[in-house]
């Protein structure tokens, strides 16, 4: 799948952490506070992830992912995951910058990369 842009990437992962899935519904104003953005920037965002296949949300409705959206938020919040644990437990990083770090290495690191670095993780046993 194409890559989408960071902010949308974010708002597929914060729905994946808030437990949407093509048969779970959840707000958007959960979204919203999560993100800690607008409602009225959920529903711009939701534009672009229902254009995408990605999102469904009847008028003013509650949202679910379609399975590529699902597949797409579960990827990212793995890849977060994974870099947290790294920058964590193998470097040493404060909680709060690793998380930080995490998020903005998660979107810019590229698939090929990251499978690298996973399996490295993973042969670290961390």
């Amino acid at each position: 799948m194409e890559k989408m842009s960071k902010s949308h990437e974010d708002y597929l992962e914060a729905m994946v952490e808030l437990g949407a899935t093509p048969d779970t519904p959840i707000r958007s104003v959960d979204v919203a506070a999560k993100m800690g953005v607008s409602k009225a920037s959920v529903n711009k965002a939701m534009t672009v992830l229902k254009e995408r296949g990605l999102a469904e949300q009847p008028y003013y409705g509650d949202i679910t992912l379609t399975e590529e959206g699902y597949e797409y938020g579960r990827s990212v919040l793995e890849r977060h995951a994974m870099l947290y644990t790294f920058l964590t437990k193998a470097l040493g990083i404060p909680e709060d910058r690793a998380d930080e770090e995490a998020c903005l290495m998660e979107h810019a690191i590229s698939d090929e990369s990251y499978e690298k670095w996973f399996d490295f993780v993973r042969k670290l046993n961390l």
